[in-house]
């Protein structure tokens, strides 16, 4: 299949993450105490190098809000920004160990409450921290995704302060560009193709930039620290003085070892935990080889940290712009890292043109589609096994940062599933009767927790074309949500490679069952 094939798809997307991902890079680097540049380094690597190695098609990689803090510490504690770019080689290096030695598979043993509490969280946080740049009060950066702010603030007095700074301009611009954006969403690009290749954020950003001009002298001009601020460089040279180099002498320093071994294994599980959150958002269900990815990432690091960029990780905020905006193959993420290449050489003053507050309106609409109500209401109905490491996550996440949330989240979810199933081991049985026709029994334990999560994927997947599957369901009592998620996507893949299931229950046996979700949720309860 050609690459191009789906660019009608790919091209408006890349326009979106561009436009998503270029105040990101450049917060996240001032975030981290690290050159601007450095950022927009790490961001063109992540698309163009990682997008095109990574076997993910709808994930994008960049810099990460996550490795923020662990970035302005090391760069401090190892004696600048030159011997801290060793520490993010080194740390590419051992991520590749990592794909090569397979750890990709950690990835699986994360529950889907807590994947869903991670989206839902960023999304919410997403709002929360693009509220001030909405109303052009842009006292804290770009990126700096945790509770307590980088300016002093905390994310909700930085709302407060915020709505009592208003700049009427900046506020103006964004209620218009947000407006667009809905009318786009909801209406016009129902009505006719134009308005699918032409995408709402490019329309808002335009509109930002046209008022920009010809608010210059009036009551509404933006200031200049509520518009974009990329580095201009005079000429070639000058540009070319924007990199920086490892300062290999100090590749023997204990602590750089460490600073290093840290990136590989941050950078790591937050891709991982990426990737598994971007494959459920993803419409056709595609699975991204974990390992592959990892390969990927320790590229990209080793590359950024030659050429003087920050580490890089598969970043949620930019996948999930990117799979709402209509992205269907790595080309958007490909071409959103060659946007950025392109404009920091050619346009950079046009890029300074952009206001804040409307790259915040996106971010809205980006949030929101992350956080839907909808979404609540699901994993309430999903019972208190999902419901409450689900918000632990949300919790976690809003008034600390993604890590910690992620990991309170992991702890409840393991304390729940323990408390449910302390006395019972778990299980997965297969055997193989083939005689003369392919034939695979597939026999569930009596407790099937995201434990067996890895197992029952790779068991699944292993199945050849042509085969007559029987899950045998009779003795489960306990059948985790997850474990009924990957029946209910296996089914989907299942029609693609003529594979029939035969679902043995209690209740008697039903051929190739139309929702698993459905069938389980109206079994009969055990005690």
């Amino acid at each position: 299949m050609s690459v191009f094939k789906n660019m009608k798809n790919d091209l408006p997307a890349s326009i979106v993450v561009f436009f998503v991902a270029l105040p990101l890079c450049l917060g996240i680097a001032l975030a981290s105490g690290a050159p601007l540049f450095s950022g927009l380094i790490a961001g063109i690597v992540g698309g163009i190098v990682v997008g095109a190695m990574s076997g993910s098609q709808i994930g994008v990689s960049g810099p990460a809000a996550g490795l923020a803090a662990i970035v302005l510490t090391s760069i401090g504690a190892l004696g600048g920004f030159e011997n801290f770019l060793v520490a993010v080689v080194l740390g590419g290096a051992i991520q590749i160990v990592f794909g090569i030695l397979k750890a990709g598979i950690i990835g699986y043993y994360f529950p889907s409450s807590v994947i869903k509490g991670m989206l839902t969280g960023i999304g919410i946080i997403i709002i929360l921290k693009q509220i001030p740049h909405f109303f052009g009060y842009d006292s804290a950066t770009e990126g700096d995704f945790a509770f307590f702010q980088t300016d002093g603030e905390n994310t909700f007095s930085g709302i407060i302060s915020a709505l009592k700074s208003i700049s009427l301009g900046s506020t103006l611009v964004a209620v218009v560009g947000l407006g667009i954006l809905i009318l786009w969403d909801k209406v016009l690009v129902k009505k006719a193709k134009v308005f699918q290749l032409v995408q709402g954020p490019l329309v808002a950003v335009v509109i930002g930039i046209v008022f920009f001009v010809m608010s210059k002298g009036s009551s509404l001009e933006i200031s200049e620290e509520h518009l974009v601020s990329v580095p201009i460089p005079g000429d070639v040279s000058s540009f070319l003085g924007q990199f920086s180099f490892p300062n290999f002498g100090v590749i023997f320093s204990p602590d750089v070892w460490i600073t290093a071994f840290t990136i590989a294994l941050v950078a790591s599980l937050e891709t991982l935990l990426c990737v598994e959150a971007t494959d459920k958002l993803d419409p056709e269900k595609r699975v991204t080889p974990t390992n592959r990815e990892l390969l990927a990432q320790g590229t990209g690091n080793m590359i950024s940290g030659f050429i003087g960029g920050l580490p890089i990780t598969q970043v949620i905020v930019r996948s999930s712009a990117n799979i709402q905006s209509g992205g269907k193959t790595k080309m958007s993420a490909i071409v959103h890292g060659f946007f950025l290449l392109i404009s920091v050489i050619l346009i950079p003053r046009l890029l300074n043109m952009i206001p804040l507050s409307v790259l915040a309106a996106v971010l809205f609409v980006v949030g929101y589609k992350l956080a839907k109500p909808s979404t609540f209401k699901a994993m309430w109905a999903s019972g208190r096994k999902q419901f409450v490491p689900f918000m632990v996550t949300i919790l976690g996440i809003v008034f600390i940062d993604l890590l910690y949330g992620i990991g309170l989240g992991l702890l409840v979810g393991i304390v729940v599933i323990l408390f449910k199933s302390y006395k019972n081991s778990h299980f997965l049985h297969i055997e193989d009767v083939s005689n003369g026709v392919h034939k695979v029994n597939m026999t569930l334990a009596e407790e099937v927790t995201f434990f067996n999560k890895g197992a029952i994927l790779k068991e699944l997947d292993r199945l050849p074309e042509d085969t007559y599957l029987t899950l045998d369901v009779r003795n489960t009592r306990y059948l985790d949500n997850d474990i009924i998620e990957i029946l209910e996507d296996f089914s989907e893949k299942a029609k693609n490679r003529n594979i029939d299931i035969k679902l043995i229950s209690e209740r008697g046996e039903i051929e190739n069952p139309d929702s698993y979700i459905e069938f389980f949720r109206l079994r009969p309860k055990t005690t």
